[in-house]
């Protein structure tokens, strides 16, 4: 595959919401484990940690509870994944003198981070929704929400547009920059692995690269990760925004507090992006071989 193929909008579009989907039906029992870690309480927790979460969790409401609030993700993630992929292309190209120049570590970054910043206008309600799903416990109760178009319905009556929106800067925050370590560790690492030229699919090394790419994404995400995760999931006026969630953490519960949900996080970061990266190769090898021009 030539880098100009690599740049296509058109196919990284495609490729990137068929690498979304896969990523969505691999990680998101982990991120269901990660939320409801991130948000319990700090003064009186449900939970020990990542494997008791998750042992209470199917223990209480059944397996498919892990599954809780997939809804929106899935049906997000296609055109979230896709706007990603795109984005990376498109910075890539814009920054080429020429189709088949390959780019350096910080221009591969700034791409990137390019990318993180498009997808935040489908990417923070989506994750509203989610995690206001995800945070539902069994035991407390019937629950407020019935599903995702539930959830937007009420959040509407309650704060209009800015409630389901509720959470975006913070998901910009988080996003632009974990996306910079996300694709230029992925292009770095597959380089390394394979040469500069990448001409054939090679499922180890993309399994591998696509698995590390998201952990090096995690480890820039997570410390705004949990504050987006407070605000999104609080009632309304409990925090009047980021600043200050991240304010009243770490003054109640310390700098460890932004590490809350790292282990389901980094367990997840591996399968579920190499899952990503080897849909996203696999399409982008079928789409060359059918339409090499497009």
């Amino acid at each position: 595959m030539t880098e100009e193929q690599r740049v296509s909008e058109v196919k990284n579009f495609i490729a990137g919401g068929c690498g979304g989907i896969t990523t969505t039906l691999v990680g998101h029992p982990f991120d269901t484990i990660k939320v409801r870690l991130q948000t319990q309480s700090s003064t009186n927790p449900i939970y020990k940690g990542a494997w008791d979460c998750t042992t209470q969790t199917v223990k209480k409401e059944g397996m498919f509870a892990l599954y809780k609030g997939m809804g929106a993700p899935l049906v997000g993630v296609a055109p979230i994944f896709a706007l990603s992929f795109m984005g990376f292309g498109i910075g890539k190209k814009i920054q080429q003198s020429s189709p088949d120049e390959a780019l350096g570590p910080a221009q591969l970054a700034a791409a990137g981070f390019l990318s993180g910043f498009m997808t935040t206008v489908i990417m923070a309600p989506g994750e509203r929704i989610k995690c206001l799903l995800q945070v539902q416990q069994a035991s407390t109760g019937p629950p407020k929400y019935s599903g995702p178009a539930d959830v937007v319905k009420s959040l509407y009556r309650e704060g209009g547009l800015r409630s389901i929106f509720k959470g975006s800067a913070a998901t910009a925050a988080r996003d632009a920059p974990a996306s910079a370590a996300y694709f230029a560790s992925y292009e770095l690492i597959q380089r390394w692995l394979q040469g500069p030229d990448r001409q054939k699919l090679s499922i180890g090394s993309t399994l591998f690269a696509g698995g590390m790419a998201g952990i090096f994404n995690w480890v820039v995400a997570i410390p705004m990760d949990v504050v987006k995760s407070r605000l999104q999931a609080a009632p309304e006026g409990k925090y009047k925004g980021a600043a200050d969630v991240l304010k009243q953490l770490l003054k109640n519960e310390g700098f460890g507090a932004l590490w809350k949900g790292a282990v389901p996080i980094l367990l997840r970061s591996f399968p579920a992006n190499a899952a990503c990266f080897l849909g996203y190769e696999a399409a982008m090898y079928g789409l060359n071989q059918v339409a090499p021009n497009l």
